[in-house]
């Protein structure tokens, strides 16, 4: 395995280092890209009409349908894979509510 240096190492001064600890905690600087540039979030309403759009007219509608909800997917071959695992979500199965005991009156 050969590895390539891109640049000459950059010597950062000991006031600035970081260490593993500090460098969990540390937000994102405002230099980098958005932190999640990439990422979605799809409503329950929306993943119905994908969903919809899917077993109607199948990938292609339903690409077409993400694509018109999220204007930020440009890539057909993306919202395909998209709708495709948005299409096969099932709603997640409701949680019994917790039984709550009686406390006994003190004697």
């Amino acid at each position: 395995m050969v590895v390539r240096r891109l640049g000459p190492i950059r010597q950062v001064p000991p006031a600035r280092r970081v260490t593993a600890s500090r460098a969990m905690f540390r937000l994102p600087s405002s230099a980098r890209r958005e932190h999640a540039s990439g990422m979605f979030c799809v409503s329950e309403a929306d993943a119905t009409a994908i969903r919809a759009a899917y077993e109607q007219g199948g990938e292609l509608s339903a690409a077409v349908e993400l694509r018109r909800l999220f204007p930020g997917i440009a890539d057909n071959e993306n919202a395909r894979r998209c709708a495709r695992s948005i299409a096969s979500w099932t709603p997640l199965p409701v949680q019994p509510r917790p039984v709550r005991r009686r406390s006994r009156p003190a004697a």
